[in-house]
């Protein structure tokens, strides 16, 4: 097996990372922090080793094999993270590598776990970066679901490979699928960020919350996450774009090219929104009936945590922990549940519990009817 064409890709996705650095280390200039010299010492460093990868790999790449994706996936992910995690070894926060490395990690996948406190004092541009690494982690996540997953016959991906079938193709080529994705990806973020500056936010807080939030990734600029704004406006942005990123890719580009029904069809979204809809009403009254809220304060939290949650996103506009075992469970579920696939959140995913419940349904009725 050839390791050439993977290395290739990785040379490109590295040197991808290396132009990126560019826009955290303009806000730390536009800001005057210092931390503009580390970006730039990380860029150098970073385009060198793409660079080098893809002048050493370069060639016509005819096909790749199902051995050949996934190691190419899974050492995309550990050279992205690694090269990633320079600026946060070498910026002023003065973290260990292994801390590092974790940020990192956890931002290039859309995790959202963090090792940082005090996030308010941190560099603008370190700021930046966080939400950058998610927001590049979910448009890798999404371009890889629809454009190497499919073909791998892998993780219950291949309904795209349903979705882009001869008989019924989206696009002719992968290519041009993802840069379709990719650019109502980029338009979808732009008007997220139009949104949150409309509800109050700062340009850079809208940013860098916009970038995250389509993503779904969860990282913020404050350490009281939404908390931090107590705007409802905010909130309610917050909720459209979070559900905007659960719902599959695929079918906002049929949308665009005129099929808007099949956004309203497609039984993934039709479960995905009745669990949100039931996890709400819920919610609401049980926080009603305990006392907790009255009712439009319940209606508040219960709406943003639950699609927080089930999103994987991690936003928090309160400490949903004070809500008792119940809440606390039901939250824990919806987690586990996650988004569509072929969107950009984590967990299970709808479409495999659909896949189960069909499989279930078949075995039961063979038992009744052997």
């Amino acid at each position: 097996m050839t390791l050439k064409p993977i290395f290739f890709i990785i040379g490109l996705l590295v040197s991808i990372m290396a132009v990126s650095m560019t826009l955290p280390m303009m806000a730390d200039l536009y800001f005057r922090n210092e931390d503009w010299k580390v970006f730039f010492l990380c860029i150098v460093i970073t385009m060198f080793f793409g660079g080098s990868l893809i002048l050493m790999n370069k060639g016509p790449i005819k096909k790749i094999t199902v051995k050949q994706a996934f190691l190419m996936i899974t050492l995309s992910w550990i050279a992205l993270a690694i090269c990633a995690s320079l600026p946060f070894k070498l910026s002023s926060l003065d973290l260990s590598y292994t801390d590092s490395f974790f940020e990192a990690m956890s931002g290039i996948t859309t995790t959202g776990s963090t090792i940082m406190d005090n996030i308010e004092s941190a560099p603008p541009g370190i700021l930046l970066w966080r939400a950058i690494l998610q927001w590049l982690g979910g448009i890798g996540i999404i371009i890889m679901a629809m454009s190497v997953l499919p073909f791998l016959n892998v993780g219950g991906m291949q309904i795209f490979r349903a979705e882009m079938g001869e008989e019924e193709k989206v696009l002719p080529r992968t290519a041009q699928l993802s840069s379709s994705i990719g650019l109502i990806y980029l338009l979808l973020t732009l008007a997220c960020i139009i949104g949150y500056m409309l509800s109050g936010l700062e340009s850079f807080d809208a940013i860098a919350h916009a970038l995250t939030t389509i993503s779904t990734g969860g990282y913020s600029t404050f350490d009281s996450s939404f908390g931090n704004f107590h705007n409802v406006s905010t909130e309610l942005v917050a909720i459209l774009f979070m559900i905007v990123g659960s719902l599959p890719f695929v079918l906002y580009l049929k949308a665009v090219r005129g099929d808007i029904k099949s956004m309203f069809k497609d039984t993934q979204v039709q479960a995905f929104a009745a669990i949100v809809f039931a996890s709400i009403i819920t919610m609401v009254l049980y926080l009603t009936l305990n006392g907790e809220h009255n009712t439009w304060e319940a209606l508040r939290r219960a709406s943003f945590n639950i699609v927080s949650l089930i999103t994987g996103t991690g936003f928090t506009n309160g400490d949903y922990n004070l809500w008792g075992g119940f809440a606390v469970s039901i939250l824990f579920f919806l987690m586990v549940i996650g988004g569509c696939a072929g969107s950009t959140t984590c967990g299970i995913k709808i479409f495999r519990f659909q896949v189960l419940m069909a499989v279930a349904k078949v075995q039961v009725q063979k038992l009744i009817h052997p």
